[in-house]
């Protein structure tokens, strides 16, 4: 769907001293379908790469690729035409405030020369689709934060695009606003099957809707993959943060201590107890969470055991339980100021 090729673009610095780099070679694909998270601290490139995914920006060198078109380097009335298979929703919303709903949703049918009869009826099938049938004549003005967000949803869907670009989406909204219109997002994932990148801070997020996430770091990706992949990698700092387990600070990161990660039924399973009763060990849970993550359950807990465990002895037991990963030694991790969001 989306192949991102050494994606790389630097600014002049100012007072003409030498170039700021934003993006260091981004490699990445998004497949046709997902709903993929981009996450990364203040200063990561998020919004450079997105600015280069919707052509506001043009790449320094590199490829994007959008179906087997090379879409990054167009001028003029071809990148008009492929930033029609892009909509772009905002996190201020962007609507024009003397136009009614219905005419927001028409604007950009109407850049593209579409008559008024088949602009009306592509707007009122999409405020429909986004659940503000009978808003159609209302102002921004009159409409809460979520309502505008939907209208900004419907316009950017209005050139039946391939791709969805969500940049910040949900961080002007309060938590409950934020799970409806996340669900929204899904919810027409689903039903018309349009491929969403969601570019945010928030961990949240990409619990509650994203299939996959990449993890940018000072213009590099950093990690990448599937979310349930992720969570259950030992070593994954995005995973490690998607699902953190609250550790005690007095616990310590010894070698006695243990992170064991349970995806599906198993994290709901009487595993730990049949553990203590197979091997006859000492154990303190130190830190833990259970999540749903992108529609599954995940569990987490860091375990640490008396001096005499037979660390073999762990191994095999966690090896054979279905969907449980266990790292010996497994400190918490950061990814700098990306926060837990307004989602759970």
């Amino acid at each position: 769907m989306i192949v991102i090729e050494n994606l790389v673009k630097t600014y002049p610095a100012a007072a003409g001293a030498g170039e700021v780099s934003a993006l260091r070679g981004i490699d990445l694909e998004i497949a046709e379908g997902e709903i993929f998270g981009i996450v990364g601290p203040s200063g990561a490139g998020k919004s450079t790469l997105l600015r280069c995914l919707n052509l506001l920006e043009s790449p320094t060198s590199g490829r994007i690729v959008l179906r087997g078109d090379d879409v990054s380097q167009l001028t003029g009335a071809g990148q008009r035409q492929a930033r029609r298979r892009i909509g772009t929703v905002f996190q201020q919303f962007n609507l024009l405030h003397s136009r009614t709903v219905r005419a927001n949703v028409e604007f950009p049918l109407e850049l593209a020369g579409l008559g008024r009869t088949q602009r009306r009826a592509r707007a009122d099938e999409l405020i429909e689709l986004v659940g503000l049938a009978g808003k159609e004549k209302a102002f921004p003005s009159q409409l809460s934060g979520g309502q505008q967000q939907r209208v900004g949803i419907a316009r950017a869907l209005a050139s039946e695009p391939d791709v969805l670009l969500c940049d910040e989406a949900t961080s002007a909204l309060d938590p409950d606003t934020t799970d409806q219109v996340l669900d929204l997002l899904a919810e027409l994932n689903g039903r018309i099957g349009v491929t969403v990148v969601l570019i945010t801070h928030e961990l949240g997020v990409l619990r509650r809707i994203c299939t996959s996430a990449a993890r940018l770091d000072d213009g590099r990706i950093a990690e990448t993959g599937r979310i349930l992949d992720l969570v259950g990698t030992p070593g994954s700092v995005l995973g490690s943060a998607i699902v953190p387990v609250g550790d005690d600070p007095s616990a310590g990161d010894g070698a006695d201590t243990a992170l064991v990660t349970t995806i599906g039924d198993e994290a709901h399973g009487p595993w730990l107890a049949q553990l203590v009763r197979k091997l006859d060990v000492d154990i303190s849970v130190v830190g833990g969470r259970v999540e749903q993550v992108a529609g599954v359950t995940v569990g987490r807990l860091r375990l640490r055991f008396g001096p005499d465990v037979n660390r073999a002895d762990v191994a095999a037991f966690v090896d054979a339980q279905s969907g449980t990963t266990l790292a010996w030694g497994e400190g918490p991790e950061t990814i700098g100021a990306v926060t837990q969001g307004a989602t759970a």
